[in-house]
């Protein structure tokens, strides 16, 4: 973990005085860095002295909408798109549950508008089965909506769809792993020399740290 700091305070040094160059100036309150570790540790808050200015060091920001961890765990990027698909399921809630629209036009709507904002990203996720579990009750919830109750024949009396009357409908576990297919494929493709390339072909060196390895793809 020190090595990581290290580098990251040499490249912001080199940033520092290449934008003086230039005239230009480095904010440092707008600037945070942060080190991915299996330390617990790691997420304590320090600083870092960069021209006489301190750069704040955090256990999580959002970058290009994802949002990332010192622990590099996915559980907190789940919770933020399921959050922010609550959001967007609230404010589309009576067209889904408009007797107006047809239920093949309420599912376009979930998968196209709804899913598109839950599975941001998704290419990425390793998904644990407590994870696939959160985004399963999120879709049922929303196809229970869209479905509406079911008339029981025998009683008559109107309840509401049970999961295993969802099956059919949009999985979206199914779709997080095929999205994660069709990226490897262009991946795979990328010249030797790029980042992600050697991600997911590259071989780590060293000696893995006692314990369960913490679950990854690619």
């Amino acid at each position: 973990m020190g090595g990581s700091v290290d580098t990251v305070k040499k490249n912001a040094e080199a940033l520092v005085a290449a934008t003086k160059e230039i005239g230009l100036e480095v904010n440092a309150h707008k600037n945070k860095y942060m080190t991915v570790s299996r330390d617990q540790n790691a997420g304590r808050i320090h600083s870092m002295k960069i021209d006489n200015s301190s750069i704040e060091r955090v256990e999580e920001f959002k970058y290009l909408g994802t949002t990332l961890t010192n622990q590099n765990s996915i559980e907190e990027e789940i919770k933020s798109r399921l959050k922010s698909g609550n959001v967007c399921y609230y404010s589309v809630q009576n067209l889904l549950s408009s007797r107006l629209l047809s239920k093949n036009l309420k599912v376009k709507i979930y998968r196209t508008i709804i899913l598109l904002v839950v599975l941001h990203g998704c290419e990425t996720w390793s998904l644990t089965m407590r994870e696939e579990c959160r985004l399963r009750v999120f879709e049922n919830r929303v196809m229970r909506r869209v479905f509406g109750s079911k008339r029981d024949e025998v009683t008559g009396v109107w309840k509401k769809l049970h999961n295993e009357e969802l099956y059919s409908l949009p999985n979206v576990v199914r779709v997080v792993k095929s999205r994660r297919m069709r990226w490897a494929g262009p991946v795979a493709r990328m010249g030797e020399g790029r980042g992600v390339h050697r991600f997911l072909v590259g071989k780590p060196e060293g000696k893995s740290p006692l314990g369960r390895p913490r679950r990854r793809w690619g």
